[in-house]
């Protein structure tokens, strides 16, 4: 069922998800050569604590950590492990945030040190991807117009799209419908309205667009090309979307 938020809803959501950047990008910049996921999940869980939050992902579907913490050709949902990263690395930092009864997602890709002028290029392509579908969304668009702009911007750049893994409906629970593709299906035809809350992540591939489902709740790309993740939490309203995250 596709639920629709209040603007008293939306206005908790912007403040939760305000609370979720400011901790999802201070992740970010603790990324550097010798850190590890484990580390920043340490960290993670004291930020999220002291923002008067819990963390969505701890122990969802036996998920063990509180962030996501994917490494290179880790797509998403990397376990946080004791590995330290190096340098040339790319890390993607996932974090779900529940606060005041709600729930934001949010996600960005950092390089560890100086990377690869193509690594760099996926990293900012893959924001783009997402910054320009955000900024084409309106009221009375078909859902599928974020699908379209993300693969567009993909394919223009030579990357590929992650196909089996979705955004998703985000606000009373962790992941509601609709699933929210990353590239264009005739079917998504859903009209966007008011009080519609949506979790946008694009995952593009330097390779393949393949993925393989691991047992240790990883999704790495079948080639072993590198990924880049972004994600935003946005709500649709009266005049056009509103970026919570």
């Amino acid at each position: 069922m596709i639920t629709y938020k209040s603007e008293s809803e939306i206005a908790l959501l912007k403040e939760g998800g305000k609370k979720l950047a400011e901790i999802v990008y201070k992740l970010a910049s603790l990324v550097k050569p010798g850190m590890t996921g484990e580390k920043l999940n340490e960290v993670a869980l004291v930020l999220i604590k002291k923002a008067g939050g819990e963390p969505s992902f701890l122990n969802y579907n036996n998920f063990p950590a509180a962030i996501c913490v994917s490494v290179d050709n880790v797509v998403v949902h990397g376990v946080p492990s004791k590995t330290p990263f190096r340098e040339g690395q790319i890390v993607s930092i996932d974090v779900g945030f529940f606060y005041k009864g709600l729930y934001t997602d949010m996600a960005v890709t950092v390089p560890v040190g100086r990377v690869s002028r193509e690594d760099e290029r996926l990293i900012k392509v893959t924001e783009k991807a997402l910054d320009k579908a955000i900024a084409s969304l309106a009221p009375g668009l078909p859902l599928n117009t974020i699908g379209r702009v993300i693969e567009e911007i993909a394919k223009n750049e030579g990357f590929s799209v992650v196909k089996d893994l979705v955004g998703h409906g985000v606000g009373y629970a962790v992941h509601e419908e609709p699933n929210v593709a990353n590239y264009y299906r005739k079917q998504d035809d859903l009209i966007l309205k008011p009080g519609l809350v949506l979790a946008i992540e694009p995952m593009l591939n330097s390779g393949s667009s393949q993925v393989i489902f691991t047992e240790d709740h990883a999704v790495v790309t079948k080639d072993g090309s590198k990924s880049a993740h972004f994600e935003k939490t946005v709500a649709i309203i009266k005049d056009g979307v509103l970026v919570l995250t």
